[in-house]
């Protein structure tokens, strides 16, 4: 009889809502409580472990391309390296180099700190450039300051979405491209993300103009959408992370203004996405530190990403 009952409430139990094991997790405690993190702030101890549970194989995708003298970049940015020679020392007579960079720190794969954009002179949170730029460097959102960003990210194909490896010079996707991009995908946007789209368009790098000036990429309603799901960083495989295409409005940099200085959102820009859209990877642990360079506006950086 005992057996009985016992049988009969485990069977309750299986078809019980209670039984239902995809209950949200425990979103555990504010990583960064200074305002100045921007959307880090939506970062919790809580995102962190469930993006360590989003590891199955330890696959790791290195997203940073090399920057060089021969990156294309925005306006007259440069890069030069100089190796200066040590000299000889001791009996053993062990010799060495150092070096010496000469850069703009937004060359390469890139992440946008929150000094870079502002809005009529103001920058994230309603402060004023004065309160943030020096001669020598910010003095306030410094990219030094921007925090480690280690949550789940997310890899949207437009390419692959739009049936082809590489999208077309100054392509634009708006939020609905992002949505049903990410639908058939089989991934969703959630707050604390950091997503990177991929166009395909570093098969066109070595066109440096094209690279450059003709990229395709979100547009400012997609820009909207993404604040308004509370993510933490946008990425992509091109050079702005922006579509090069007309904003309908006239605006100037469109993306970068909503992102930046109105919702303190990191931007990731020449992000290496191709690894992960050849093995279809759409989400993963997502792991960034940024260079501490005191005053910097932006940082070259190599970002990871964990299957």
């Amino acid at each position: 009889m005992h057996k009985l009952v016992a049988m009969a409430a485990l069977a309750v139990a299986a078809c019980s809502p209670a039984a239902d094991n995809t209950a949200e997790s425990d979103p555990g405690e504010q990583l960064y409580s200074d305002p100045d993190v921007g959307a880090a702030g939506n970062l919790t101890t809580g995102m962190v472990r469930d993006a360590a549970d989003l590891v199955t194989d330890g696959k790791v995708y290195r997203l940073g391309v090399v920057s060089g003298p021969d990156s294309p970049v925005f306006g007259d940015r440069s890069y030069a390296m100089e190796i200066i020679d040590l000299g000889m020392f001791g009996p053993n007579e062990v010799t060495g180099n150092d070096d010496r960079v000469t850069t703009h720190l937004g060359i390469g794969t890139q992440i946008d700190g929150l000094g870079h954009i502002g809005i009529s002179g103001v920058h994230y949170n309603g402060v004023p450039r004065s309160e943030v730029v020096q001669p020598d460097g910010l003095v306030r959102y410094g990219a030094e300051n921007i925090p480690p960003i280690v949550t789940r990210g997310v890899m949207i194909d437009m390419a692959a979405y739009r049936g082809v490896e590489v999208n077309e010079p100054n392509d634009s996707f708006g939020a609905a491209d992002l949505q049903a991009a990410a639908e058939a995908q089989g991934v969703e946007v959630r707050r604390g993300d950091v997503v990177l789209v991929h166009t395909g368009w570093l098969a066109r790098i070595g066109e440096p103009d094209v690279f450059i000036n003709q990229a395709p990429g979100i547009n400012g309603d997609a820009a909207d959408w993404l604040a308004e799901q509370g993510v933490v960083a946008v990425g992509s495989d091109s050079s702005s992370g922006e579509t090069n295409a007309p904003d309908p409005e006239g605006r100037v940099l469109p993306v970068h203004a909503t992102l930046i200085a109105e919702h303190g959102i990191y931007i990731l820009e020449t992000v290496d996405t191709r690894e992960l859209a050849a093995d279809g990877t759409h989400e993963f642990m997502f792991v960034l530190g940024a260079p501490r360079l005191q005053g910097s506006v932006q940082a070259i950086v190599n970002p990871v990403a964990i299957r």
